[in-house]
This record gives C-alpha cells, structure tokens and sequence, in this order.
C-alpha cells in the first residue's frame, strides 16, 4: 500500500512543491524561464562550475524522497557547448545508498561500491565527446534504477532518495513510475492504433506538430537498454551482474541522426552490448534482441544480427559461457561449438573465433565433492568442476566439458538412458540447468523455488527430476519436475512441491517406479509417494536407531532388472557405522548391521547392535549392485562387501575421507571420491585402484611452467605445492606444509629445480631429480608475495608483504643472496604473481612499489633503479586514485612495460622515457589481476574477475577482443605456454585452453644461423665431448624431448649436438692464431654464433649449458683432436654482407647489464623530439644560443680537452658545447636526435666524433663527425643499435675504431678516409673499453671479463682481416672485470679492474706481471704519460701515480713488486670519475663527475676548480635579481644556486640535504636597497626557507605546508609571501613575523602550478587593492584575487574553470596548468594548457570571457612572456621553444633541448631567455630586443 499513491506515475516538482523551494533547495544560477519549443515554464541551470549550480530534492541530505518507482523519467535538455551532471542517490534493500551520477564531463565508466559514474555521449557523425553540441534537443531520459544496481553492482533497488540536477541544462520535469512508458506514443494514437505499448501520460508528453513525427523534434533514451527479459519462472534478481555487460564499457549516446526504428526498440528485450566503435543509430546504450520462450528466431535490430539457436542460451545470461569480441558475442554450447551472435556492423576482430577453445581442465568439487557419475556404459565419469561440468574417458583421459553455469554447481542428476543430465548450481536462487548428455546442449535452465539444491535425481525413465534444498528460511523444500517436455523444447513444470521440517541427506527415486522415492536423514527414513500431483511421505519405524545420524541410502539392484517393489530392499548408512536393510514395502528394518574399527574374522556382527555401543566407523556413502556393496567411510576405506556383509571383498586405502561412492552399472568398477579432492575408482575384475582426478581444495595463488619437461608447478591456499603434467593433466608431485602455505612458485629456465615462497618468508629451491630442497633463505620477514626467475636462469627476484627485494644468484643450483633492497616494493598481505616483472631479455626488472601508485623499473643485474612512474597521475579523470594491480613486460618489445590499473585500464609505458605509448580500456568492473603476452605480441591475455579477456594486441586502434568466462572465482593469474600453443588460467580450478591459431613462433638468431647466416668454421670439425668425470647432458631421450626442440638450445636447455654446415658464401676469413690450452680437462659446445667457451658440470646435476663460443683449431691439426686456444675466434661482418643487425636482433642469448658504472645509460625520459616542425631560416632568427649550463654527468668519456691547441669540448644533452676557457665564448653543434654517450677527439685535433644512443623512433644510433675548423658536421655514420659506449682515432688518424654497449656488442672499424666500414665483429660478451696501441696503427685492445683482448688488423688489397688474441687475467689477480685500459711507456698496456686493481701487461708477449690496490671501487678512468698515471674512480678519488720504475719491473718477470708504484697526490670530487684529460707532463688537467661537473685539476697546487657546473637533477625554477646582476636556480638535487649572470658562473650554492627544491622567487625591487636582495625556496618537505643573498645565509625557515610546495611569489611590496602546495592549499605568510596570515582552500584536492603577483592602482578593475594575484592549479582552474597585505584584506575577483583535454600529445604526462598576467595589459589574463584544445587563451578581466586564442602545435608545458618586446616563450614536451609575437603573429621555432622543456623565463629587460629541460640549461639572446 505504501507504493500506492505512487501509481502510476508521479510528478516529483509538484509534489514536493520545487517553486516554493521548502522541500527542495537551489544554489547559484536557476531561473524559471519559458521554453519556445515546449511552450511552458522550465527550469535553466547555468553557471561555470556545475557544482556550484544546481537543484537538489530534498531540501537536505537527511530527508529522503521514498519514491519507489522503477523507472525514472528525466525531462531535460543540455545547454549546447555546456556540460551537465546528474546525481541519483538510491537506497538498496539493504539499507546501502549508491550515487548514481550521469554527466558528459565523464570519459568512461567508472564504479565503485558506493558509486556508478556513467559517461553522457553526444554521438555525432565524428563521435565527439565532451560539451553538448549545438542543436540539442529536448530528452526524456528514462532510467531503470532497478536494472542499474542489479546489473553493475549486484543490488537490489529500494527507492529514490534524493536527486540533484547540476548545471548546465534545462529541465522540465521529473517523474518516476513502475510502468515504461514510450514517450512517442500518445493514449489517444496508442487507442486508435490498438498498439501493445504503454503511451506516455498526457502531462508528460512532449508537443508535437500536427503531422510531424515525434523523433524529429526530440530524443528518448532509455538505459540500461540490456536487462535480460524472461517468462515468469525466471526473476530479474536472479541474475549476478558479471556476464550481462561483457562487450564495452556502459555509456548513454545522445545521438545526432534520427531513426523511426525507436519505435521498435522499446519492447521487452534482451540486450547484448555493442563495441565502442559502433555508432548506431538509434538513440539507446545497447542494440536490442527480441526473445522468445522457445526458440530464437532471426531478429535485426539496428546494425545487431542474431542467428537462431536454442533459447535457454540466451534466457540468462549469467549462466552463459561467453566470449565477446569486441562487440561481437560467442556463447558456448557445452560441446565446444561456438554460436555466434555477430554484429553486421564495421567492428573490428580477429580470427578465428572463438580464438580460444578449452581442452582440459585440473580441479573437482569446489561446492561439494559428493557428486561423481558413471555413464551408463562405464567408460566415462561425470562430475563438476566449480562452475563447469566434465565428462572423463576413464581409458583415454579425455575430457568433454557442459559450459554455462557462473557459481559452483552443488549437484549433479544423469537418468538411466544418458539422454538428460541435470545441474544446479549453488549461488542463491539456484538455477538448474538441463543439458542433452550426448549433444551437450542446454534444452532449459529454470530457476527453483529453493534457496541452494543440494540434491538431484531423476527417475528410471527420466520423466520425473526430483531436487532437494533449502529455501530462505532454512526449511527443506522438495520439489518434482516434469521434463517429459524439454527435447521438444517444451517448458520444465513444477509437478508437486512439498516443505518439511525434517532433516533429508539424500534423496533417490526408486528405479522400478518412478513415483515412489526414498529419503534419509537425521534420525529419519521417509518413504515418498507421488500422486494425483501431490506428494507425500510417511517416516519408516527406526526404532532405537532414531537416534542415528544417516547419511546415504540406495535401492537393491535386480540382476533381471525386472525386479518388483515387494522384493526390492533399500540400504541406508549411518555416520556411527550402522548399515540399515529396509523392506519399503511393509516400511520396517529387517536387519542392521555395524561396521567398527577392529574387524573380526567374521566381519561385522549381523545381529543388532546397540546404537551407543562402541565407535563405528563413519560411513559417509554407499553404493549397491546385484551382487555387492560398497562402502566410502571417513577413515580413508573404500570397501566392498558381498550383500550379506559376510566379508570384505576388497577394500582401498586413500589419503583423506571419502566423501562418495558409485558403482558402474555393470558392478565391475566402483567410483569414490574424497574430501581432498581425489576421483578415482576400483577396479574389480583387476583388484587395481586408479586415480582420475586430483586437485586443490583452495584457489590457487600462482603457478610456473616448465618448458622443456612439460610440467605446472602451482600453490594454493591449501597449504599445497603441486607437480602437474600439461601432457597428461596428472599430479607429479605434492608437496604439503601444515605449519606454513607456499604462496609462489617458479621454475628455473635451465637446471631441473624449481624454487618457491613461503607464508614464513622463506624461499627454498627443490630439486626434481631427488625431491629434496637444495637450499632455504629466511632473509624475508613477511609472507612471499611474488616469485620471478630472469629468463637467462641467471637471477632470482622475491618479494614479501613488507615491501622487501631480494635478487639471488641463481646461475648455479646452489642460489645464494646477492642484494637485498628494503621497503621498495609495494607492501600487500597477499600473494600477487604479477607484481614482479622481467623483460624478454632479462635486462629489466619492473615492479609494483614503494607504493601501489608507483611502477619502478631496474637493471634486473645491478638493481640499479631506472625509471619510477606515478601511475595515478595516468588517469588524472578517475574519482579514485588509479593503483597499478600487475605488470608484465612486451616480449617484442622488452622497453615496453604493461601495467594493469585500478581504474580498469591497461596502460603500456615506454621504460626508456616513461611515458604512455598506449592505453587499453577493460569495460568490465573489476581491474585486469594479471597480463600475459605471446611471445610475438599478437595477443594480450587479460584476467578480468572471473573471465579472461583476449586483445588483437597487433592492431594499434580500436583492437578486438574475446571474453570467456567459465571460472567461479576471481582468475589469479594467466598466461601463455611455453610452445605458444595453449593459455593456462589459474583460480578456483586449472583451465587449460587451445589457441586455435597459434602464434607464429619468433624467428631467433639460432634459426637466421640454421637458414642464411654463413658461418666460420675452422679447418679442423668441433666435436661434442662429454667429460667422463662429469655428467652428461641428458639425451632427448632421458629429457622428454622430442628432436624438434632440440632445434632450439633456448627452448630445449641444452646445446645443439651437432655442428652447423657452413654456408657456401662466406665473410672474410679471420687469421687464427692458436696454442694448446695444456692441461685442459673442459667440455666445448659448438654454438651457433661461431664462438666457444668452456663448460664445467655441477655434482648431482645435469649439464646446464652456457652461451657457447666456438674452438677452431689450426690447419694442421690432427682430425678428431679438440684445441683449446687463448685466441678467442670471432666472425666479423664486411660492409658488404648481409647486415648484422638483422642477426643481433634475434641472438638466442639474451644480454644482461655488466654490474660496472662504467657503460652509459642513457636518461630516461618523458618525452621525445617533435617530427615536421619548421624552424626560422638562417639569419632570421630572433633567438640566438648563447650559453649551456651544466655538462652531462651521465655521459661516458664525453669530455675532450686538448692543451696545446686549446680546444675544449664537452656535452650537455644532444648538445656538443665548444667552449674557449679563456673567454668563456661558446659554440653549440646540434645534430644529435638523443643524448651523446661519448667524444672522440684526433690525434690532429681537427676532427670531433660524438655517438649518441638510439632513440625509440630510430633503428640505430648516430655518430657524427665533425670538421672542428669549420664547426660542421662533415659525415653521418650509424651501424649500432642501442649505444656507443666508446670511440677511438688511432695514431695516425687513419682508422676509428666505435665500440657497441653490453646491449649492442658490437665492434666496427671506419676508414677516416672515405668513413666506410672495414670491419663489423659481433662479440659474445660486453666490452668495457677499446684503445689504440701508439706504436702500431694496426693494433687496438679491449678489455672485458677476465681478459684482455688484441687485435691485429691485416690488409689484403681492399678487404681487411683482424687476428685475435685473448689473454685471460691471471688467478693471482684474482679480479674478474677489467674495466679501463691505457697504454704507457712502450710495451706497457695498463688495465683497471671493478675491485680497484690496477695490472700491467707486457703487449709483446701477453702476459700480467704487475698488479696493485689502486682505489677501494671501480677505476674507469685511466690516463698515462712518462712516469705518471692517472686513475679515476666511482669512489670520487682523482689519484696520480708515479709508474716510473713500472719498465724495470716488467724485466723481472713474476718477481716483480708493487711496492716500487707510490701514489703522488689524490683529490676526492663530487661524484664518480667519468671522464678526463691531461696534458703531457699530466700537472693540469680537467675532469667530469658524474654530478655534473666539470674541474680544472693542478697537481702542482694539489687543489681542483669547478669549470663547467650544473644541478644534478631537475631544473625546477630560475628567477631573476631585479638589477639582472645576477640570476638563482633551485632543482630536485635540493640546492639553490645563485649565477653571475654575465659568465654564468657560480657564486653562492644553498644546499638542504634530503630535500627536493621545487620553486623559487627572488624579492621584488621594492624590497630595498640590492644588499638586502633575497630569495625564498619551497620544498617538498613543506617548508619554505629564505635566503640572504649578501650575507649568503638562510634567515629564516617556515614550515606552513604539510605537504610539498609546488608554486610561490613575493608580493609586490615584497612583505608577503604567497605558497602553493601539492593538495592545493594557498598559504599567505608573512616572512618580518614567520606568521601564516590566511589559509586559502579553493583549490584544494589540485596541485598549485602557478602563482603570480603584479601590482596594479588601488581602484583598478572595479575592486579595492594594492596586488593583483592568481593562482592556477592542476584541475584546470585558475583564481584571480584583489588583495591589499596591509589592510589584511584579499578578495577573489573572478574564477576561471576549464576542460581537461580530450587527448595528449605526450600521453600520460597532462600538461601543467600555466596562467601570467600580460606585461603590457594588466587586465589581460594569459593562459596555457587550460582547456580541451591545443592554444593560447587570452582572457579579459574586465570583458569576463576568452577573447583571443592563439592555437599551438602541441600543449604547452612553460610559458613566459617578455615586458617590452611583447613576445611569448612556450616550451613543450616536443623538446621545442615556440617565441610567438603577440604584435605580429608570425612564430619562429628553435631546437637544442633533449627533453621536455618544462621551464621558460625571460629575463626582466627581456634581452635573455632561459630555457630548461631536466638539468640542462639554455640561456639564448634574444635578437629582436
């Protein structure tokens, strides 16, 4: 009755009276105002900010309306060019309020537990999104609240409690109802037409025309459009929410082209979702597919198709096993037959579709573990996995699945013939499917009366399905079915239907006539009685067995099955052991029997027992043929009786209690089942037991693959490790911990070992071989949350819940700890395998942490951190703040890293730069929990809930997708197998699936060797010998390989055993110069890169190969014979042969970071260079590059200082700086697309080469020479593919000599005559440093692990060869990397080593025979001339050694000592030694640190003098001394740095230690007198500290932010001080007192990205004040405030707020929100990065509105403006300036930055502009001024 008044519809504003606004409020500018159009009074809601603008019913957020309709109808129209939201806040039944938002400020759904944002889509031709377009029209927006809550949150809807309509629209009216009406048809066309629809009310129709259509004038939008619609028997509510929206995320389209076909759209429908990409016609979220009760026939809709197919399919759709692409919709019969529901559209997908097919999967149970079948011939068993149903060939394995439940199934009914099986699954109310058992078709799902089923069973004939569960109150229902109807696709229908309050166990239908049954219970037997469509029961007189607890009964089985009811017993078992024979004819005991613990010879007692006599054992179920009984009890025993229980037949023992047992129909086999998890059955005839099924009794947390053996290690939340076979899905191994759960596991790539975490914190290796754990660490203090080996086996990374990092060594079985890293990654209590990640070529670690917004990515060897991405500031439109939930990284593309986010997105970040290189949006509900990648990239496994998502990665735009669901809980983790062949999904069971086509396998080295690459084989055949007293690799036999994995080494584990047939056309043949190696007991592999090594076995493991080199022996050697040589043999590449890098690219073994400081890294970034940009022509220019501040530290040898001549060249970014040390003048060579790694300066002095790395848009790295004289580039030469870690001219300048990194590996000799290429070689390890000998052109050295390395070049007319030799270092050494070399006094060669040594080696005959402690670290720089030697550190120490006595030494040989080398002089710098250069007698010299210094060093005067300075890190502020005398910068390193801004030297640093200075301001000239000039700095701690520039000390020190300071400015009096911070909190300070004055809150919840004072006259613009101020902040709004300090008096003036942008040209790096006020015009506001569009905004203050704006090539990130001249400075992201004329228009754009450009300021007289990106500073002149 409540609802009553209600009905049938009601007129919200006029019952609660909205003109009076008692019962309603309104805030800001609503206004009653006549519509033209409607001919009446509305409403208009204007304003701005839409928060600030609205009507709310009720009047307060105590009140509740209490309406209960269904739907709500919107009369409204949005403002055109506006935005608009509307808030619902609903009550759910149970008591919870949801906000249900709309507004076309959303971009994409969003939901939470409380709250559904759904974006508002004005969808034209072009599918804009944002504001409303022009044009709008009036809308009847009709919202199903009840479909609302239970399709996205699971709820059910209670009533209406409040609604606010925010700004900006027009509304007429708001009504609710429990009828849906169509607005397009009046009572009086609906009455005429005789039209089975409901007209909408005459007060709320629109007016139409006479004669015109209704659609032409307005829009009706109904959402949701996809309520699945059903016959009686099936409730709305019964429908879990997660498998009806499965294509694209849910949006209302407003669209822009009309169709009548409205009209036929607003039936009762079921509603599939469509793709984003869609633009349908018809105003609706979802196309619309018409249902019928029967069959579907073909419907079109719109641009939807459906194909006819079984309806009980489609009835609901939760219990559909359906796969989506992308639109397009796959529901799975249960024989794997895909029906497709395609859409006729222009969607995109791939194919094949489906593109996965379940094949197997590893799990039983889930609800219960009672339910096992035999079929009627015996040869398969039927039992439910979770939510699906298997079907297992006892004989073969395989397995046949029924797909469609979405909870676990909770029983399980097969009738006699095999024709009907019967399910239901447990999630209340229960649904029961049933399913042709031969097709596996569904013929219907009904739902049931009950609660939960908990018991099925058919009758002999099938005709009768009885089912048994509780309803909500907790009583027994029994209900009967009639499915005599069903094949003929009639309906099931309720027969009887019967409560009772006692207890039923189990419940049969009596084979011999199917309308008597039989029950049991506690305490009771009932004999049941169907008749006349009632059923009745009366109880069996148990007598003093009452008592007993009984748990299963069965029916005699007659041999003749001809058997009559009066001959026919019933047994019944109890859990106290008693087993019952029941006549049920005449409902009496006829005899009782007790099975107890210890049997005597005669069995159970066949007379009666006394139920309290004794423990029995348990029985939990039997099972009965015509001539035997078998039992299942608790105790483990599955025992077989004769029927007169004389004897035990047989019996078997299994690990846990059986929980059920079956016989086949024809009593040879008897099915059991256990409470662990375990099928299996007897085997009677055989006397043999064998297990079918083993599985998890818990989720499963995580799983790793073998590859070569084919095996699954997964753990789970039962306390259980488990071994499984992919082959045969059979359990290897289980290992099991009461005391402590494993909760990660993986595999090692090479050694038979798998390592795994515990809940302890402790990490073991096992071992497959033994079964035994090889080691155990207990370093963690928490529980392991995540466990990931490299994939070249040589690291180990773990992870725990207290956020700790542990890498091992784990190259060799016995792992051992190499680091441990504290409180980095992200600190959660449970177990996530993705949290952890590894590239493809094991050169980056990537994981979740410090925080679960942040991404880190390191050098997975030296864990050195790279890169740290703040993945919440990715989504920057979320109401919540975005979380990264797993990672995995790009097999293709091992830079890029995939990170799945909170905010339900898949966002691919470039670890080079950081930035966002692509973004995937999942539609559905809960965030992707973990990634997958095929090895190629073609597809992206996504884990989504309960389904599993596949992407056509490969399509750049708009990719297709397919959804499967079919697990009953969350998916854990997914992923690729080895072979790329199947997907493996991991939760409540293991599902194992078919990709049905296959990714094509990547081609690597090792198949470009086998197919094209010529190789250089020695006269002499490389065998493959084994070591006697070593093991031997296993056979392919002995490892389970077949011969096609032994094609590929990575894949198989093991080395090729045979050699590869060189090609016919060959490179130039290297000289080989060889010696025996003597007493060499080694193994040598052949390899496929031409290069060998020697091998050691380990003791009680097999061979794990490593990458190999390949041995050659001299001409004349004896065939058969093996040399070992000190030569290391090497395959160089010609110019003119096939390019190397096609082969580097593909090479087999992947290259890990050498753990030295030595090789360069380029910076990573967040931006790259802009493409097409046109610079101002020669001579034109208005900007001219007149300085660089700061020198790169990250470069490598990048210095380059000549004293005789003068020259003195550095690097800065991609800038060459040449720069006169005695006039400070500076010429700047721009060239480079990326950072400069390293210089290389002539013997002559009169060329300049300078490598730089490879970008991510070029395929190589560039090397530019340059003509020194002339200041030009003269040649461009690019050949390696990552970076140049060095370059060297050799003595006579004649040849240069460029050496790849440890990525590249490449070494490339250039003639300087012609700068082509002689010579290429591939190296089979990274090499740290090349030299020219001084005393033979045709020699160099390099220097690597362990060895040094001399190559000899030999000239045959126009080709080139070069002889190896390699010289390992000595044991005694005992150093392991040689790091640095340098040649000395002939024949001396000095070489540095990573522990600090320093060895000598005599080049003429190859040998160390000197070695000293020359540092405490790593030596990378080393110099020598005369009698001196310089060597420089990553300790910071510059030493200078006396190495006189070094060439006296050499003659004694290895008697010489050390003790004659003394060390002169050291100085220590301020950071590592990476570069310097001497003169001849080495007294001066300058040297760079890694801090970004360059020093002038005099050893004479023992004291060092900065050079060339900058910061550290990021250049966050530069501001300027009103004199311009000087100027101040302040950066990320914590310093401000006072500049003398004539030379731009430095003349006063400030330094907060531990503490990042992010802004800046220098007092204004009406502060006083220039002594008294200070300079106020804001830091991330929250303080603010101000400096005094002439006494050079900190005055005073405020603390009044909590969080970190982002923007600040002195007023113009220079008293106040004027802070913003990250949260958005504007402080007023006031530095004479250290008080804070006032606390401004506006614009909290952003960060404060600009904040600027000017002066202005007291009553200028209309206000009173002194200072005109604003401040900006990051959610796109900018306030302007009057204030006078003095008076205490501040007042805003106006407020601007804007549109984020729709796009990014830099994605995932939003563009600051900037705003200056015009130098020229006080009243004009400029404004950058404000808005949707790419511009300048020229904002009048006096006009209130925009009205000029200038567009720009991308979003601006800096902008500064000129007083005089009238020009703007932009900085972009594009590592651009714009300088843009604001008189003339004209722009003019200038390169030079290698980064984005993030600050721009000119100087006060406008004659300078500082420019900076990160650390690099570029001050220009400007021309113009």
């Amino acid at each position: 009755m409540a609802r009553a008044w209600q009905h049938p519809f009601l007129n919200i504003f006029r019952h609660f009276r909205v003109d009076e606004w008692k019962r309603s409020s309104k805030e800001g500018d609503v206004a009653v105002v006549t519509d033209k159009v409607l001919k009446s009074t509305v409403y208009r809601i204007q304003g701005s900010v839409s928060a600030s603008n609205y009507i709310q019913l009720p009047r307060t957020s105590s009140q509740s309306l209490g309406l209960t309709g269904r739907y709500l109808y919107v009369l409204f129209r949005p403002l055109p060019t506006k935005h608009f939201v509307i808030h619902l806040d609903v009550f759910t039944e149970d008591g919870q309020v949801i906000r249900v938002s709309f507004s076309n400020l959303f971009k994409e759904f969003k939901s939470s537990a409380t709250w559904l944002q759904f974006p508002f889509i004005f969808q034209a031709r072009t599918s804009d999104r944002g504001v409303a377009p022009p044009g709008t029209r009036w809308t009847c927006l009709q919202l199903d609240l009840c479909d609302i809550l239970l399709v996205y949150l699971s709820r059910r809807y209670g009533h209406l409690k409040s609604v606010r309509l925010c700004a900006s629209l027009l509304v007429r009216n708001l009504y609710t109802s429990d009828l849906c009406f169509d607005p397009a048809v009046t009572i009086t066309e609906a009455r005429r037409a005789k039209l089975s629809v409901t007209p909408i009310p005459r007060e709320m129709a629109f007016p139409v025309p006479k004669g015109e259509s209704w659609h032409d004038h307005y829009v009706h939008i109904r959402f949701p459009s996809g309520l699945l619609k059903t016959s009686g028997k099936i409730q709305k509510d019964s429908s879990p929410p997660e498998a009806v929206f499965l294509g694209s995320a849910p949006q209302l389209v407003y669209p822009m082209a009309f169709s009548k076909l409205v009209q036929d759209s607003m039936s009762p429908v079921a509603q599939i979702p469509t793709a984003p990409c869609q633009a349908p016609s018809v105003p609706r979220l979802l196309p619309e597919v018409s249902l019928s009760n029967k069959h579907l026939k073909e419907y079109s809709v719109g641009d939807l198709c459906t194909h006819g197919r079984d309806s009980s399919t489609w009835v609901q759709a939760t219990d559909v096993h359906t796969v989506v692409c992308g639109g397009h919709v796959l529901a799975h019969k249960s024989a794997g037959v895909p029906v497709a529901l395609q859409n006729a559209g222009s969607y995109k997908h791939f194919l094949p579709d489906p593109i996965l097919r379940l094949k197997g999967v590893i799990g039983f149970g889930g609800h219960s573990t009672k339910w096992a079948l035999w079929t009627k011939d015996g040869a398969a068993v039927v039992y439910p996995c979770h939510a699906i149903i298997v079907v297992l060939s006892v004989d073969t394995g395989e397995q046949r699945f029924f797909l469609g439940h979405t909870d676990k199934v909770s029983a399980l009914a097969l009738d006699r013939s095999n024709s009907l099986l019967a399910s239901a699954q447990a999630q209340p109310p229960s649904m029961v499917r049933l399913w042709d058992f031969q097709t596996g078709a569904c013929l219907s799902l009904f739902q049931s009366p009950m609660h939960t089923v908990c018991s099925l069973s058919f009758s002999g004939s099938g005709t009768l399905l009885c089912s048994v569960g509780k309803d909500r109150h907790g009583r027994t229902v029994v209900v009967v079915w009639s499915t005599d109807q069903v094949d003929a696709g009639g309906e099931v229908g309720v027969v009887a239907k019967v409560h009772t309050d006692f207890d039923i166990q189990t419940f049969r239908i009596a084979y011999f006539d199917e309308t008597r049954m039989a029950s049991c219970g506690r305490g009771s037997v009932r004999l049941w009685r169907l008749r006349g469509g009632s059923l009745r029961s009366c109880p069996v007189d148990l007598g003093e067995h009452c008592v007993l607890e009984l748990t299963d009964l069965a029916f005699a089985q007659s041999p003749d099955s001809c058997q009559v009811p009066s001959s026919c017993t019933l047994y019944v078992c109890s859990r106290s052991g008693h087993i019952l024979e029941i006549d049920h004819q005449c409902m009496a005991v006829l005899c009782t029997r007790r099975l107890l613990p210890t049997r005597t010879s005669g069995g159970p007692l066949p007379q009666k027992q006394s139920p309290g006599l004794g423990s029995g054992i348990a029985i939990s179920s039997l099972s009965v043929s015509s001539t035997a009984c078998a039992v299942g009890s608790e105790d483990g025993y599955l025992r077989v009786w004769p029927l007169d229980f004389s004897s035990v037949l047989l019996e078997a023992e299994h690990d846990g209690p059986v929980s059920a047992v079956c016989m086949s129909p024809d009593g040879l086999r008897v099915l059991s089942t256990t409470f662990l998890g375990h099928l299996g059955f007897l085997d009677i005839p055989s006397q043999e037991y064998m297990v079918l099924v083993r599985s998890h009794m818990a989720s499963v947390l995580a799983f790793s693959m073998e590859r070569s053996r084919g095996q699954l290690a997964t753990v789970s939340l039962d306390h259980t490790l488990r071994i499984w076979d992919l082959a045969t899905l059979r359990q290897l191994y289980d290992f099991q911990s009461s005391e402590e759960a494993p909760c990660a596991v993986a595999f090692h790539p090479i050694w038979p070992t798998f390592f795994c975490g515990f809940s302890s914190g402790a990490v073991r290796s096992f071992s497959l071989e033994n079964a035994r754990v090889l080691v155990e660490h207990t370093r963690h203090r928490g529980a392991i949350t995540s466990l990931i080996v490299s994939p070249d086996g040589s690291f180990l990374f773990s992870s725990c819940s207290r956020g700790s990092l542990i890498q091992y060594d784990c190259a060799v079985p016995q792992c051992r700890i190499l680091r441990v890293a504290a409180n980095v990654v992200c600190q959660d209590a449970r177990p996530n395998p993705n949290t952890l990640a590894v590239s493809g070529d094991s050169r980056l670690l990537a994981f979740v942490g410090p925080s679960k917004c942040m991404v880190t990515v390191m050098e997975s060897a030296s864990l050195g951190e790279l890169l740290r991405v703040d993945v919440s500031t990715l989504d920057l439109t979320g109401s919540h703040l975005g979380l990264a939930v797993a990672i995995c990284f790009d097999p293709a593309s091992p830079d890029h890293l995939l990170v799945s986010m909170s905010s339900n997105k898949i966002v691919a970040l470039d670890t080079t730069s950081g930035r966002t290189v692509r973004e995937l949006s999942s539609v559905r509900p809960v965030a992707c929990s973990s990634l997958a990648l095929s090895e190629n990239s073609r597809f992206l496994l996504m884990a989504t809930g309960r389904a599993i998502k596949v992407w056509d990665y490969l399509t750049p735009t708009d990719p297709g997708y397919q959804v499967y669901i079919g697990h009953s809980e969350p998916v854990q983790a997914v992923a690729f197998t080895p072979d790329q062949q199947q997907v493996l999904s991991v939760g409540d069971a293991i599902f194992l699936w078919d990709v049905l086509a296959a990714p094509e396998r990547q081609v690597s080295v090792l198949d470009h060797i086998y197919l094209s690459l010529p190789l250089v084989l020695p006269p002499t055949p490389c065998l493959f010998l084994s070591d006697r007293s070593q093991p031997r690799p296993p056979s392919a036999h002995e490892a389970g390989l077949d011969m096609g994995h032994l094609k590929d080494p990575v894949a198989s584990g093991f080395p090729r055993q045979e050699v590869p047939v060189p090609s016919q056309t060959s490179p130039p043949l290297l000289g080989i110069c060889a010696t025996p190696l003597k007493d060499s007991s080694g193994t040598f592999t052949s390899d496929e890169e031409g290069q060998c090594e020697e091998s050691h076995g380990t003791k009680g493991f097999a061979q794990a190969p490593r990458p190999s080199v390949l041995v050659g022996g001299a001409g004349d050697g004896a065939q058969g014979t093996v040399w070992g040589y000190r030569g290391l043999l090497v395959s160089p590449q010609h110019h003119n042969q096939p390019s190397a890098q096609n082969i580097r690219k593909g090479r087999a073994w992947p290259t890990i970071r050498p753990d030295s400081y030595k090789h360069f890294t380029a910076r990573y970034k967040t931006s790259k260079p802009a493409k097409n940009v046109f610079f101002p022509p020669t001579g034109g220019e208005q900007l001219h590059l007149k300085a660089v501040v700061g020198y790169n530290g990250n470069g490598r040898a990048n210095m380059v200082w000549r004293p005789e001549t003068g020259f003195f060249a550095y690097t800065c970014g991609r800038l060459v700086v040449v720069e006169d040390l005695h006039s400070g003048a500076q010429q700047h060579w721009l060239g480079h697309p990326e950072e400069i790694s390293t210089l290389a300066l002539s013997h002559d002095a009169q060329v300049l080469a300078s490598a730089s790395c490879c970008g991510s848009g070029a395929s190589c790295c560039q090397i530019r020479i340059w003509d020194i004289p002339r200041g030009s580039c003269q040649k461009l030469l690019s050949h390696h593919d990552s970076a140049v870690q060095a370059l060297a001219f050799s003595p006579d300048d004649e040849l240069l000599v460029t050496l790849g990194d440890y990525s590249d590996r490449t070494l490339a000799l250039w003639s300087t005559d012609t700068y082509e290429l002689l010579s290429s070689t591939h190296l089979s390890e990274p090499v740290h440093g090349v030299a020219f000998s001084p005393w033979d052109t045709g020699e160099l050295t390099c220097v690597g692990t362990g060895a040094v390395t001399f190559w000899l070049l030999q000239q045959h007319g126009a080709d080139s060869s070069l002889q190896v030799y390699r010289h390992p270092v000595p044991e005694e050494v005992g150093v392991a990397e040689l790091t640095s070399l340098c040649y000395g006094a002939a024949p001396l060669l000095y070489c540095g080593s990573c522990s600090g040594q320093v060895c000598v080696w005599d080049t003429s005959t190859g040998r160390c025979f000197l070695a000293w402690e020359a540092d405490d670290g790593e030596i990378g720089v080393l110099l020598c001339s005369g009698s001196r030697l310089v060597s420089g550190s990553n300790t910071r120490r510059l030493r200078l050694w006396a190495v006189g006595a070094v060439p006296e030494l050499r003659r004694k040989g290895s008697g010489a000592r050390s003790s004659s080398v003394f060390m002169e002089h050291e100085l220590t710098l301020d950071g590592a030694v990476v570069s310097a250069s001497f003169d001849s007698s080495m007294d001066i010299g300058v040297a760079g640190s890694t801090a970004g210094t360059l020093w002038y060093i005099s050893w004479a005067k023992g004291t060092s003098t900065r050079l060339v300075s900058g910061h550290r890190g990021k250049v966050n502020e530069v501001v300027f001394s009103p004199s311009e005398s000087h100027c101040a910068t302040c950066g990320e390193d914590g310093s401000v740095r006072v500049w003398s801004l004539a030379r731009m030297e430095l003349v006063i640093q400030f330094q907060v230690l531990n503490q990042s200075c992010l802004c800046l301001a220098w007092s204004p000239p009406s502060c006083g007198r220039p002594e008294q000039q200070k300079v106020v700095a804001g830091y991330s701690d929250g303080t603010l500290r101000v400096f005094s520039i002439s006494q050079t000390a900190m005055e005073l020190k405020m603390h009044p932010h909590q969080t970190a300071l982002t923007a600040i400015a002195f007023s113009t009096d220079g008293q106040t001080i004027l802070s913003g911070d990250k949260d958005g909190l504007v402080v007023v300070s006031r530095p004479c007192t250290g008080m804070s004055l006032r606390m401004l809150t506006d614009h909290q919840g952003a960060p404060i990205s600009t904040i600027q004072s000017t002066s202005k006259e007291y009553g200028a613009l209309g206000v009173e004040g002194t200072d005109l101020w604003l401040a900006a902040s990051g959610d796109q709004r900018v306030s302007i405030w009057v204030s006078d300090w003095s008076r205490d008096h501040c007042e805003l003036l106006d407020w601007l707020s804007f549109p984020a942008p729709v796009t990014l040209e830099t994605p995932g790096i939003p563009p600051p929100s900037l705003a200056a006020f015009c130098p020229w015009d006080q009243a004009l506001l400029i404004c950058v990065g404000l808005g949707a569009h790419k511009e300048v905004l020229f904002y009048s203050l006096r006009q209130k509105q925009v009205v000029v704006k200038t567009p720009l090539p991308f979003f601006a990130m800096s902008l500064s403006l000129s007083v005089g001249t009238r020009l703007m400075a932009i900085g972009f992201a594009e590592c651009m300036v714009r300088l843009l004329d604001c008189v003339s228009g004209t722009t003019q754009d200038f390169a030079g930055h290698d980064d984005s450009v993030h600050l721009c300021r000119f100087t006060p007289s406008a004659k300078l502009l500082f420019t900076a990106a990160h650390n690099e500073v570029l001050v220009w002149e400007v021309m113009s001024h």
